[in-house]
């Protein structure tokens, strides 16, 4: 029954692109490029499945942040346990969180060409020019950090010419946020932009002992600044620079599963950041380009919560109390040579691109853990420091068949080296080498519509798990003692995913449909699992034996007029874990994977009944979902109904949006165990809820 859905769909989206022309007479939708491949490229060029968010597409839901979007992008989502989205999962694959030891993110991120994997509370929207979301393997092009996919921002480029925009909202939960972009020429200097944002509100929870309404508060500033410099024969050069200061309180957890918490100590989760990176282009060759680049990324984070969720005298006799804080101090340092055609060479008969590329790059995280130790029965300090050492070659080379038909071929192995050093004297050297890639088949069925299929392969560096070993001594999980040792390490991960997609519009390019098919196969699956005995949790990765899932993306995109617009976003998702037993022995094979729900959508509608008025409606569905692959609780399934009503004149825009607009309760993040002293902490689903009803005024002005 599957296997004919799926094929009727390919039916149907190849049909689509060609017989809906007699009802279109306008060239309404515009040509979408992608900048996150090694040149830039059309984004039906592209042989793999990706989504491109423009600035009106983030406008249209009010978004300030990233995480807003994911319910509007097939097959991506997000995890709670933090004030804002870090992790995400493509496709059903990726982390959910991050306690003690150090991980490799399954999706990446990359901001301005800096990445940020593991960072995704950076994701703000203000002047970004556009987001990308690449889904399937993009090892071979971004290394480690991509094995389920890659998210890549870009702010707004630089303009010769002074241009610029401001931007005030107003929202409910004290909502107040400002932005202001500037830019033009500089002179010898070159081309700039600067971007400034600030974003305060209360948060959504109310700490009913503490009498607060902002424990769950927002506090955040971006600025980013790109400089494009032409010296003039052949050089340029192209100069990035970033900081982020984020002030957020974490209370989201309560007894009673609402948004009403009893915590007495809560948490924070902050970030404080910055970055730079430089870009020295020489284009004096033939028919190449040389591109070499260096970056470096500091940041602090200091993510903290109250474990018990309640105060003193809540239960006397059965009550616990304890703090944890996790002080992170992350220092990226990359530097990339990378050589690329900028006309095709002829090879074995065939005009055919071509980029080749070496690659260097150094992660080290410390970690500094207070914490109330249950063996010990005190107050306890962990620290630890983790080196990550990446070396990488790639290349790629892409033969034109014909004007219609062509190949991509790219590969990419990588050497990781990490050490890995505690306070518990813990010690390891986890090290390997891996290999990616793509190879894909392009065909142009006309200007406008090309069907490709491809092979790809991504992979995810091993570690240690330094928490399991550490606690293999402790007095309270003796009878563990074995077990914890035996999860000193974990193998690195390998994925590879086979697809075909449609991408193409008709030919007065009213319709734009974009459609892809695909099927995964992981091997050595990294999956996280819990001990937990009494307050003792101990968190863990083991490699599964392998998982498979299979699905499909749909985008569809009607402009028939200038009055109307209708889209359509869905993404379906099949998944399956093998060979994965939790401690306590309970089997998850033949199980769906954590967060990857069977079905999404967004549909929505644009009409301008005025040049000056456009009113939009949109709604998100999303089925149910496992919080976890230790345990089998689940999310309800749910949907979301949003809308806007925007008023133009001249340089101003006036906006009245509404989010939610049911209020509905729908969980991103949920664990299961007992942490109610007040029934003897008998275990249950405890859940982390999205963001409630939203409303806000946005005025913004464009020069």
């Amino acid at each position: 029954m599957q296997k004919k859905y799926l094929h009727s769909a390919v039916v149907a989206a190849l049909l689509s692109t060609t017989s809906v022309t007699a009802f279109a007479d306008t060239d309404a939708i515009e040509r979408i490029t992608v900048a996150g491949e090694y040149r830039t490229k059309t984004l039906n060029e592209v042989p793999a499945s990706v989504t491109a968010l423009s600035q009106e597409d983030s406008s249209q839901r009010a978004a300030v942040h990233l995480e807003t979007m994911f319910n509007a992008i097939p097959n991506v989502n997000f995890s709670g346990g933090s004030s804002r989205a870090r992790f995400m999962q493509i496709r059903g694959i990726g982390e959910r969180s991050q306690f003690v030891d150090p991980i490799s993110p399954s999706v990446g991120i990359f901001v301005d060409r800096i990445n940020y994997s593991g960072l995704g509370q950076v994701a703000n929207l203000f002047d970004a020019g556009q987001v990308e979301v690449f889904r399937g393997p993009q090892s071979g092009r971004f290394g480690a950090d991509a094995l389920a996919g890659m998210i890549y921002i870009s702010s707004t480029e630089p303009s010769n010419d002074f241009r610029g925009k401001w931007q005030a909202q107003v929202a409910n939960y004290g909502e107040v946020a400002a932005g202001l972009a500037i830019g033009g020429g500089l002179g010898a200097l070159g081309d700039a932009r600067l971007s400034v944002n600030q974003l305060n509100n209360d948060g959504f929870t109310e700490n009913a002992f503490l009498n607060r309404d902002d424990t769950e508060k927002r506090a955040e500033l971006s600025a980013r600044f790109n400089l494009h410099t032409d010296f003039g024969n052949d050089w340029s050069l192209r100069t990035t620079l970033h900081a982020h200061d984020m002030n957020n309180g974490y209370d989201a957890f309560s007894l009673e599963n609402d948004r009403t918490t009893l915590s007495d100590q809560p948490g924070e989760d902050d970030l404080q950041s910055q970055a730079a990176r430089l870009e020295l282009r020489y284009s004096g060759l033939a028919s190449s380009e040389i591109q070499v680049s260096v970056s470096g990324m500091t940041a602090d984070t200091q993510y903290s919560f109250d474990e018990d969720w309640t105060y003193v005298g809540i239960a006397p006799g059965w009550e616990y109390s304890s703090f944890d804080a996790y002080e992170r101090e992350r220092d990226d340092r990359t530097m990339e040579l990378r050589w690329l055609s900028t006309e095709p060479a002829s090879l074995f008969g065939n005009d055919t691109d071509w980029v080749f590329g070496v690659y260097d790059y150094r992660r080290d995280v410390s970690l500094t853990r207070d914490y109330f130790n249950w063996d010990l029965g005190e107050q306890t300090v962990f620290s630890s420091d983790y080196e990550s050492h990446r070396q990488a070659v790639y290349g790629e080379l892409v033969p034109y068949f014909s004007e219609q038909t062509w190949l991509t071929l790219g590969l990419r192995v990588e050497n990781y080296d990490n050490t890995y050093l505690d306070s518990n004297r813990v010690q390891q050297n986890p090290s390997d080498t891996m290999w990616g890639g793509r190879l894909s088949l392009s065909h142009a069925v006309r200007d406008n519509s090309v069907i490709y299929t491809s092979v790809t392969r991504g992979y995810k560096v091993g570690g240690v798990n330094g928490e399991a070993l550490g606690k293999a001594q402790d007095q309270g999980l003796a009878e563990l003692e074995e077990f914890l040792l035996q999860q000193a390490t974990f193998e690195p991960e390998l994925l590879t995913s086979a697809e075909f997609g449609v991408k193409g519009s008709n030919l007065d390019n009213s319709l734009a449909v974009r459609m892809s098919l695909f099927y995964n196969w992981r091997d050595d699956v990294q999956l996280k699992s819990w001990v937990n005995r009494d307050q003792s949790f101990v968190g863990y990765l083991k490699n599964a034996d392998s998982g498979d899932s299979y699905g499909m993306e749909v985008e569809l995109d009607y402009q028939p007029n200038e009055q109307w617009r209708w889209f359509a976003n869905v993404g379906l998702l099949r998944t399956e874990i093998q060979g994965f037993v939790t401690e306590d022995g309970m089997d998850m094979s033949g199980r769906d994977q954590a967060h990857a729900p069977e079905y999404m959508a967004n549909v929505g509608v644009e009409y301008w009944p005025h040049e000056q008025w456009q009113f939009s409606v949109q709604a998100d569905a999303k089925d149910g979902f496992y919080y976890s692959n230790s345990h089998n609780s689940q999310s309800n399934d749910y949907a979301l109904l949003h809308a806007q009503l925007n008023f133009f004149t001249g340089p101003w825009q006036f906006s009245l949006w509404a989010r939610n607009l049911t209020d509905e309760d729908y969980g991103i993040r949920g664990f299961y165990f007992g942490n109610d002293p007040r029934d003897e902490y008998v275990p249950e689903t405890y859940v982390q809820y999205g963001e409630p009803r939203r409303f806000g005024i946005r005025v913004s002005y464009e020069f």
